[in-house]
């Protein structure tokens, strides 16, 4: 599975942005898809996730209320709406995707494949 993401780039505090990441391959809906993030100087954290079967999802405290990950299996293509955004969201954004249930949704290692990432930048 190949995995490209786009859509970020810079916007004001309280604006909003809309990611997706397209994948490659026949098997996109057998795999959980995540977005994660990484700060300058901090680690990588989960921001959300979406069950492989479709209708689950699961998001970081830091952005429940504010964002929204949705799928298209018919386009291979998994979105992340960012609403409310705060300067404390920026950061590169990663969207991977790993086998069904294989792992915990919010564990890294769980994931065996990544995008490039695409910088998400919030001026206050």
């Amino acid at each position: 599975v190949q995995l490209q993401a786009s859509g970020g780039g810079l916007v004001q505090a309280g604006g909003s942005l809309r990611l997706s990441c397209a994948a490659s391959g026949r098997t996109f809906s057998s795999y959980t898809m995540g977005w994660f993030r990484q700060a300058p100087g901090k680690e990588r954290e989960f921001v959300a996730t979406i069950l492989w079967s479709g209708g689950t999802t699961y998001y970081a405290d830091s952005v429940k209320g504010r964002f929204t990950i949705s799928r298209d299996n018919a386009k291979n293509t998994v979105y992340l709406q960012m609403n409310s955004l705060k300067p404390d969201d920026t950061a590169v954004y990663y969207c991977a995707a790993k086998w069904r249930n294989s792992g915990s949704y919010y564990d890294i290692s769980a994931y065996e494949y990544w995008g490039q990432g695409t910088l998400v930048t919030v001026s206050s």
